[in-house]
């Protein structure tokens, strides 16, 4: 009995954290549903609940377009920052060659390096190349990922090396001992790292609404900022669009609940 009372504290400031988490996806649903003259109030419920907003945004931009155009983008991304960086760490931690010191400090380094700083020769690059407004163009400077690479070198450093011997003796070809062997043990790293890169590329902005000025190879992040210019901003619009955009990301997350807090607790712990 004692016990449970001392746990009565823990249990409120979770409470309480989830609540201050919960609040703006609450907020934006209001908001969503609130009348024109409503928005600036500071209801938390809409006195007379409306789907004009809605209307609204669906029939002035394209959300399911947009939506969809951001999910192959994000997962496009996600797939290749993967793919290229389980090959570039596991090179970096199989094998000894001259350099592999070196190589791997510029990596280090290259993740000190913002977007930005960048952001110019990579749009030269993709203009020259003819991806401008493009789905391609959005999503190639975005197939490679220091982040990725380092995340996974520190997974691939501390897999026990017996079990690459031992699959060496079986004369298993590198690529089985990557696949069958060395991928399986850091699922958990992987399902982590790739829910982080999804995110990153489900929210990016900047580098898109730099190269693409179709609305129709836009990801949804640029049609959103349609309902704001300088005349008028339509906030109701805005937030119902948002909501829109927001459940696909919501049920993903909800379908590979169970896999994602396992695969953060797991990796987390090791």
């Amino acid at each position: 009995m004692i016990s449970s009372i001392k746990q009565i504290p823990k249990h409120a400031l979770l409470i309480l954290l989830c609540a201050f988490a919960i609040f703006p996806l609450y907020w934006m649903v209001i908001s969503s549903l609130k009348p024109l003259g409503e928005i600036f109030t500071p209801s938390m419920f809409p006195s007379a609940p409306t789907l004009e907003n809605y209307t609204y945004a669906v029939n002035n931009v394209p959300i399911f377009r947009l939506t969809l155009n951001t999910l192959i983008i994000a997962s496009v991304q996600t797939v290749a920052q993967l793919v290229s960086a389980v090959m570039a760490a596991y090179a970096l931690t199989r094998w000894e060659f001259k350099g592999r010191g070196l190589i791997f400090t510029i990596f280090s380094l290259t993740w000190l390096v913002p977007m930005q700083a960048i952001m110019i020769p990579n749009y030269i690059t993709i203009t020259s190349l003819g991806l401008r407004n493009t789905m391609l163009g959005v999503i190639l400077p975005f197939t490679a990922s220091t982040f990725a690479i380092l995340s996974l070198y520190s997974a691939l450093k501390s897999f026990p090396k017996a079990l690459i011997e031992a699959a060496v003796m079986d004369k298993l070809s590198e690529f089985s001992i990557l696949t069958r062997i060395v991928l399986p043990n850091i699922k958990p790293a992987m399902v982590s790292l790739g829910i982080l890169l999804f995110i990153h590329g489900w929210n990016e902005y900047l580098w898109a609404m730099l190269v693409n000025t179709r609305i129709d190879q836009a990801p949804i992040q640029i049609g959103l900022q349609q309902f704001l210019s300088l005349e008028r901003n339509e906030w109701g619009a805005l937030m119902a669009a948002a909501t829109l955009s927001s459940i696909p990301i919501i049920a993903l997350y909800l379908a590979l609940q169970k896999m994602i807090i396992n695969s953060f607790v797991k990796w987390g712990i090791k």
